[in-house]
């Protein structure tokens, strides 16, 4: 089972969205990285918590108003070595975000640095604060 995320505005007690089930993307089971999400004014930004996942092995996809962040280990096991105990027993990451209206997903900006995925997610132009200039005369 997979488990969505709606990304939507904090609220006043800090919550920034509500968990719930989704679609099963696939049958093997996934971690689920943390992920701290933080809002501006400019839009929201994820970080994502990721070792052992390399820029090549990692999938970010945007379908509809989902997002969805997925990356493979790249855990190699040596020839003939059997492990005894394992406390990782997948080698995929996983999450699904659901994305409200008010953010253009067509502009995702992602990043990959030591671990941690960082995606920003920028609001629509015309739903972000702006400055009006006040004349006089």
């Amino acid at each position: 089972m997979n488990n969505q995320t709606e990304v939507a505005r904090t609220g006043a007690n800090g919550d920034v969205g509500t968990e719930s089930n989704g679609r099963a993307v696939s049958t093997e089971s996934a971690l689920r990285p943390a992920v701290d999400i933080f809002e501006t004014d400019e839009g929201i930004t994820l970080q994502a918590d990721m070792p052992g996942v390399s820029k090549d092995r990692l999938n970010l996809r945007v379908e509809g108003n989902s997002l969805l962040v997925e990356g493979r280990i790249g855990i190699s096991a040596q020839d003939q070595m059997q492990p005894l105990y394992a406390d990782v027993r997948s080698a995929t990451y996983r999450r699904n975000f659901l994305l409200s209206n008010e953010f253009e997903a067509s502009k995702i900006d992602a990043n990959l640095k030591d671990g941690v995925l960082t995606v920003r997610i920028p609001k629509r132009s015309e739903l972000r604060p702006r400055r009006i200039e006040v004349r006089t005369g």
